[in-house]
């Protein structure tokens, strides 16, 4: 959420952030309200100071007697119009509130100015492709052939969308997410985190999914609850409505969770294999931070989903996304694609995001700094890494000619030293 104040100094600036983010929040009428809310309350403020001036002035006269019996009838009526101001003044303030909601983050002045990927700028590239003696198949076709992916029957249990991960597949997926805890825990001080799948309402709103990604969402109906499109949402909120401690600052938060997205307006991508999945595993990390550090802190974060790249032995790139490719609540955001030789692709396996104060106002997260003063933290995550893409990348960089798959050195530890993935 945008600082209220903050748009009444510069109204074209953040008109001019909802078209660069290719948003459709209309704000027509938000400097209206909120002169008329202002307005209101300076009434509501004055008749009060009326009433509390008329009451000590009545405490000094007679009981009973007709100038006092006045003023009493009088300050009735004044109590009545302030009840009823205050109403008003209530459906002002939700009204207000509710189109804040739907006001994006302002783009960091270092962000490309663009509507769409095309102006997204690589920024970085880490190894080099792999080259092939034959035709690299995609990872579909090696999970078939292994029996280690079985997209048939999790489409038979649950719909299209799904995978179930069989034998030598599922030990896959247990090593890297081990792996990657473990790097994060031990080697970047991050403090691991399991939390709650279902969150309410108040929590998706906190971090920027709600109002506007709702149809996107899976949720329970009678419970109001959602399930987490990602560990942002529970890691972010177990500090909402809370004042942290300057001293206790960078707060750093692992988390290793299930995710749950409809994809809603997806129809038309890829949606063979694993790319574009309704269910996946994903490392999170999350930051709290002071204002001051968090743009050092974002490149910390970037450079810990680097690592787990770099040690898996995967050609990457780094994407500085433009304004139109920002999501909803990022100011700034640099997005790692791992390649997948299979389908000739670059996948997103991480995205990491400096939202600044926007998700610490909608959940009221602050600090005292050094002076004692109380200011918004900074909020901070990115994936540390996405498991479904990662998998995706590991099977097609690393299968061989005969169709098995050399299990990266790192992950061997993780897998009783297996080295090879075969056909039992």
């Amino acid at each position: 959420m945008l600082d209220i104040n903050l748009i009444r100094r510069d109204f074209k600036k953040v008109k001019r952030a909802i078209v660069n983010k290719n948003e459709k929040t209309d704000i027509s009428s938000l400097q209206e309200l909120d002169l008329k809310h202002r307005k209101l309350l300076h009434e509501c403020e004055e008749l009060r100071h009326k009433k509390k001036a008329a009451s000590k002035q009545i405490s000094g006269l007679q009981p009973g007697h007709e100038e006092t019996i006045s003023l009493i009838k009088a300050m009735k009526g004044v109590s009545n119009d302030i009840k009823q101001l205050e109403i008003v003044i209530k459906n002002i303030s939700e009204e207000i509130h509710n189109i804040l909601l739907r006001i994006p983050n302002i783009p960091a002045d270092d962000v490309p100015v663009g509507l769409d990927p095309e102006s997204n700028i690589e920024v970085k590239t880490w190894g080099e492709k792999k080259s092939f003696t034959f035709t690299p198949l995609p990872h579909w076709d090696l999970g078939k052939s292994l029996d280690i992916l079985d997209f048939e029957r999790a489409s038979k249990i649950s719909g299209t969308g799904f995978t179930i991960y069989k034998g030598a597949g599922a030990l896959l997926e247990r090593a890297l997410y081990s792996f990657m805890l473990d790097l994060h825990t031990r080697e970047h001080e991050y403090r691991e985190i399991i939390p709650p799948f279902l969150v309410n309402r108040a929590s998706m709103t906190g971090t920027g999914q709600l109002p506007k990604l709702e149809e996107d969402m899976y949720k329970t109906s009678e419970e109001d609850l959602f399930l987490i499109p990602t560990g942002e949402v529970p890691i972010t909120n177990m500090h909402a409505n809370e004042i942290l401690s300057y001293q206790h600052l960078p707060i750093n938060y692992a988390t290793y969770t299930a995710c749950f997205r409809r994809e809603a307006g997806s129809h038309g991508k890829e949606t063979r294999g694993m790319t574009r999945v309704h269910q996946f595993n994903k490392v999170e990390l999350v930051k709290f931070v002071t204002p001051e550090t968090s743009n050092q802190e974002l490149e910390a974060i970037v450079s810990a989903a680097e690592k787990v790249m770099q040690l898996l032995g995967l050609q990457y790139r780094i994407i500085k996304l433009c304004t139109g490719d920002l999501s909803f609540a990022a100011a700034k955001c640099y997005d790692i694609e791992a390649w997948a030789p299979g389908i000739n692709n670059y996948l997103e396996v991480s995205s990491c995001s400096n939202f600044e104060d926007f998700q610490a106002r909608r959940c009221s997260i602050r600090f005292r700094d050094e002076k004692g003063t109380l200011k918004f933290v900074h909020t901070l995550n990115g994936s540390g890494v996405a498991l479904p893409r990662t998998m995706i990348a590991i099977l097609e960089t690393y299968q061989q000619r005969d169709g098995t798959i050399e299990v990266p050195e790192v992950l061997r530890p993780y897998m009783g030293g297996l080295s090879l993935i075969k056909s039992l």
